[in-house]
């Protein structure tokens, strides 16, 4: 397992209320959209990230996370895991303190550059499903 239950309640509970949530649209289809939505019941700020940079449940939106003029707390990726690694390297040199790659998103080799960077990470679980279950 990708991310354990230490590093799950770290990253949910401890880490700041930031999230820039990559691959998050306007299309409320996309499971990105609904876990966005989870994140702010839950407190948190969620920063879209997208090529389009559109407005997303009312929080402006960025073409890439080099784009956010602020600091980000939790990089949380919604691309396939073929470019799910870039996301994670822009994630380090932003300088988030931690990656989330969401369901089937699986990238061993970013896992453990992200991890020896000093980052926590979680892959291939959901936040929406995970906060609900710490309780």
């Amino acid at each position: 397992m990708y991310g354990d239950e230490a590093a799950i309640r770290k990253i949910l509970t401890g880490l700041g209320g930031t999230w820039a949530v990559v691959g998050l649209s306007t299309n409320r289809a996309r499971a990105a959209y609904g876990v966005a939505e989870v994140l702010r019941r839950f407190g948190k700020r969620v920063v879209p990230v997208h090529p389009k940079a559109e407005t997303v449940h009312g929080e402006r939106g960025y073409a890439s996370l080099a784009d956010i003029p602020f600091e980000v707390d939790v990089v949380d990726v919604f691309v396939n895991s073929e470019l799910a690694g870039a996301v994670a390297d822009e994630a380090v040199a932003k300088g988030a303190k931690a990656v989330w790659f969401q369901l089937d998103v699986v990238d061993e080799a970013a896992y453990e550059r992200t991890r020896a960077a000093g980052l926590e990470m979680v892959m291939d679980r959901c936040p929406a499903i995970e906060i609900p279950r710490l309780g």
